[in-house]
């Protein structure tokens, strides 16, 4: 689109009011919500010719025509088809505030045009307190979904948008209507480091750390003319963000003028609990929460506080958001994240595997994603941070799976000065045999281990390989030992994902050591794992990029992404504060959704019906469901896997395109096997059994599941909640039990009914009545 900080027209709020209120749609918001409409929106003219909006971009601005035409072309602008004409009072971009899709055609000026550019979130603040505006757009809306269910042509349009939008996407802050200016602080025990970015000004660089904060303090900071490293006086953090927020207005390379013109600070937090698996906007509660973690990472997370509580002080009235280490890791099933210990151990303590690098990995995962120009809700991902501090996380779907890291960051791979996995009866030797007290026992495993201790010349990769090129053998030792624990670990990895479709180094091993990336995949060609040597020596991806370094051939690629912890700390920010301000607007801890248990069940393709029913049988109703066109049929089938049976368990009509099969954790037990948590339809690799019925059985290679949890939504409830399609919210329940479902997904169709659905073993761990009702509690994740 273009940009729209350049060239605005001149237009007067009453001239905008006049110019609406001939608009019918517009007509309809009450006085008050049209001028805040117009407060942060913002008048461009076009000449003939120029694009307004261009396809694959990211769906962020609901667009009116205030006078002129414009005409609506496919793809990336192709003029000798039109789509669609734009007069006078039409309006675009309206589709994703319900789904949050890309543009899927061009929008161009047929003639001198001037538009109203509206941010999606200051439309979705307004729709819910305008009723007449909320039911035409949701008529609108539903008519647009019901056409693209049944049109192919159009899916295909939105999927390419899809894959165009994912190939240039930016991970740091963006600027349409609104800018963001985000400061990223990242405190340790004796350091702070710092990244400002502004969307609107993204060529603007200013970072840096401050680091042996007491004695001797060090400033190294990088601006855009230039690198500068100077000793500096700070005896405490307070003393070095003081020196930061100085130089971040400094007149001559200073990146704001005023403090009042940042948006919001992100802090990395090492630790969340098992509370947060998404950031927060920071408040009391958050303060108190990750205090309350502070007893699982007691280096850590009172630093990251102590930066809180100053920026509360220095930049009154500032948000801020805290970006957990733990939070992408909180999907771990149970059976990944408990330590086979006392259960009392976790259930009163907390004592479990929580996972670190989060940021790292999930923002490594979303860009491999972009690179394959595939979703990262499709993908089987192993992703390896391999850096001082190492970890791998198996991903499946978009959800952590397994990572190496437990309690702490000690466990899991070897590291530069930590020892990654040992035995726990080493420990009780160190103590009870060796005389070494917990201190040193701590000292010896964090800082005296890993690379260091085996090599006993350093815990840097670069001069261990110099090192070992001079045939020192330690230093040999120490790198084979390392390969060999990440080769092990991505073995382990491909095995509980059932598959892989990219493996993805980072960190700064990971980013530049070619030997090192090479040797962790050393023959494992039979699971489609081929280095392209000449490709990996050449890799050097920059910032933002990715290098694929797989031979072409191969059925998993291989990718070089360089890790960008601050930018993705910026955006979660940058999200956390957008929604914040729609979620205090529209409050949809208001609208009650009804809590449906969805028990195990079966979906046919309609040859499965015939075999399994014979020929010429259909699904015949039996009764139907909440959700409008569903049934529950008279037909059952029993299952059958490899450890036991289910039977008598309900077809839900009607047929669908590919068999599935529904299942709780109880009932993975009986039949013997591992479904994912996935979303109806994604079915790619899950596993199968054997169905069978009174005339035949049907064996099924994939298609069994347990259903993630999700809301149906009608287009009008989706405006009123303010949701889109496909976006992950944590909703709270009321009653004896009140508790939070996290990892709960939207589905939006004009063919729903607001109903949420969870399982029978969720249903009764929750101790659910049969009217119960939950209420969205706050935006987990969206669709990038």
């Amino acid at each position: 689109m273009t940009d729209p900080t350049d060239s605005p027209a001149s237009v007067s709020l009453d001239e905008l009011r006049e110019q609406l209120s001939h608009i019918p749609l517009f007509r309809k918001f009450r006085p008050d919500s049209l001028d805040r409409l117009i407060q942060f929106a913002a008048v461009r003219e076009y000449a003939p010719g120029e694009r307004i909006l261009g396809y694959g971009r990211p769906g962020e601005l609901f667009g009116v025509i205030l006078s002129g035409r414009a005409e609506v072309f496919p793809g990336e602008g192709d003029t000798s088809i039109s789509l669609a004409t734009l007069p006078e009072g039409s309006y675009f971009g309206e589709m994703s505030l319900l789904t949050g899709e890309p543009t899927s055609a061009t929008v161009q000026a047929a003639e001198p045009c001037r538009c109203l550019l509206i941010p999606h979130e200051s439309m979705s603040r307004e729709i819910p307190h305008n009723l007449e505006v909320l039911t035409e757009l949701a008529r609108t809306l539903s008519v647009r979904l019901s056409a693209r269910e049944r049109d192919e042509r159009e899916q295909a349009m939105v999927e390419g948008a899809r894959r165009c939008a994912r190939s240039t996407r930016s991970f740091r802050p963006t600027s349409t209507l609104s800018v963001s200016r985000i400061l990223v602080l990242n405190l340790g025990s004796s350091s702070l480091k710092y990244d400002f970015m502004d969307s609107a000004r993204p060529e603007v660089v200013f970072r840096g750390l401050v680091e042996r904060i007491g004695e001797g303090a060090l400033h190294r900071s990088e601006r855009g003319d230039g690198s500068t490293n100077a000793s500096v006086s700070a005896p405490d953090h307070e003393a070095a963000l003081r020196l930061v927020l100085a130089d971040l207005t400094h007149p001559d390379h200073g990146a704001v003028t005023s403090l009042d013109q940042i948006t919001g600070v992100g802090h990395r937090v090492v630790h969340g609990g098992d509370r947060y698996s998404a950031s927060v906007l920071i408040d009391d509660d958050v303060v108190q929460q990750i205090r309350a973690a502070s007893v699982l990472a007691p280096l850590h997370n009172p630093v990251n506080l102590e930066g809180i509580e100053l920026c509360a002080e220095l930049l009154p009235g500032v948000p801020q958001v805290a970006v957990f280490d733990t939070a992408f890791h909180q999907s771990m099933p149970r059976h990944a994240f408990l330590y086979a210990i006392p259960y009392e151990l976790y259930s009163e303590h907390q004592l479990r595997r929580y996972g670190f690098h989060g940021t790292s990995h999930k923002y490594v995962s979303m860009k491999a994603a972009a690179h394959l120009q595939r979703s990262h809700r499709e993908l089987k991902l192993i992703t390896c941070h391999l850096g001082n501090g190492a970890s791998i996380a198996a991903i499946d779907h978009g959800r952590v799976i397994d990572t190496t890291m437990g309690l702490t960051p000690l466990e899991g791979l070897v590291m530069g000065t930590r020892s990654g996995d040992v035995d726990p009866g080493l420990v009780l030797h160190l103590s009870n045999t060796m005389g070494k007290s917990p201190a040193e026992v701590d000292r010896l495993l964090n800082k005296e281990s890993g690379l260091l201790g085996l090599s006993g010349i350093s815990n840097d990769m670069r001069e261990l390989v110099d090192a070992a090129d001079e045939g020192h053998p330690r230093a040999l030792l120490a790198i084979t030992v390392f390969c060999y624990r990440i080769k092990k670990y991505i073995g382990a990895y491909l095995a509980a994902l059932g598959g892989l479709d990219a493996l993805v180094f980072t960190g700064g091993i990971g980013e530049h050591s070619a030997w090192i990336r090479s040797r962790a995949c050393q023959s494992m060609h039979h699971v489609g794992l081929i280095v392209d040597e000449s490709r990996n020596q050449g890799a050097s991806p920059g910032q933002g990029d990715a290098a694929d370094i797989s031979d072409q051939a191969a059925p998993v690629r291989i990718l070089v992404v360089p890790t960008d912890e601050e930018g993705m700390i910026a955006r979660e920010t940058e999200a956390v504060l957008r929604h914040s301000k729609v979620a205090d607007s529209v409050n949809p801890a208001d609208v009650p959704i009804p809590i449906g248990v969805s028990a195990h069940h079966v979906h046919l393709q309609p040859d499965h019906v015939e075999a399994l029913f014979g020929r010429g049988a259909e699904l015949t109703e039996r009764s139907p469901l909440t959700q409008p066109g569903q049934f529950a049929c008279d037909q059952q089938v029993n299952l059958i896997g490899p450890k036991g049976r289910v039977d008598r368990v309900r077809i839900l009509g009607p047929t669908r395109k590919q068999t599935q099969v529904e299942i709780s954790r109880t009932e993975e037990f009986k039949l013997g096997i591992d479904a994912p948590i996935r979303a109806s339809g994604d079915l790619a690799g899950s596993p199968g059994l054997v169905l069978e019925g009174p005339e035949g059985v049907v064996e099924i290679e994939e298609g069994v599941i347990c259903a993630m949890r999700h809301i149906h939504v009608d287009p009008a409830d989706a405006l009123r909640l303010a949701v889109r399609d496909k976006d992950i919210v944590r909703v709270r329940v009321e009653g004896e039990r009140s508790l939070i479902f996290g990892d709960v997904l939207v589905r939006i169709s004009p063919s729903y009914k607001l109903e949420m659905h969870v399982d029978t073993d969720e249903a009764n761990a929750a101790e659910l009545g049969p009217r119960a009702t939950g209420f969205i509690d706050s935006l987990q994740a969206r669709r990038p």
